[in-house]
């Protein structure tokens, strides 16, 4: 699962952990420019959608998540951490051209984005759960862009 993301903002390397409970995210608009969403919901956080970072492919096919009104967007990442199944910490290069897939919830007010994930399907795979990653070229790909504003 993803645990931290490093990302440039202002000229500026940037490295946010989940966490953090003033983690943002940064998601690429339709322009180019990025734009800073809160990323997810820990426990303690006031709020209504649903805790944690992160949302499982699965479980946004199957329509859970359909109540918080999902978008798909593009979270403009340099490098991500995971720790593995034995707690070691990993960090992984997004190549140019990809992004971390995100699905930005709504509740009212409440706008929260979460790194999507995939289960790996092979047996022996050392992480249980890994970021989506899509490409300008990922039929998947066709994101909704937060407004410029």
């Amino acid at each position: 699962m993803c645990d931290a993301i490093e990302y440039q903002h202002n000229s500026r390397r940037q490295f946010v952990y989940f966490t953090n409970p003033y983690a943002r995210l940064p998601l690429r608009r339709r322009s180019g420019s990025i734009t800073l969403s809160a990323w997810g919901r820990r426990r303690d956080e006031p709020g209504s959608l649903p805790r944690g970072g992160w949302a499982n492919r699965d479980s946004i096919l199957a329509g859970q998540w359909d109540r918080w009104f999902p978008h798909p967007v593009q979270i403009a990442a340099q490098r991500f951490l995971i720790r593995d199944i034995h707690g070691s910490s990993h960090w992984y290069q997004v190549t140019p051209g990809h992004w971390i897939q995100g699905l930005l919830a709504t509740e009212g007010d409440e706008v929260r984005v979460y790194v999507v994930t995939l289960t790996p399907g092979m047996p022996d795979a050392i992480h249980e759960r890994w970021p989506r990653l899509v490409s300008k070229t990922d039929a998947a790909a066709r994101h909704v862009h937060p407004p410029d504003t």
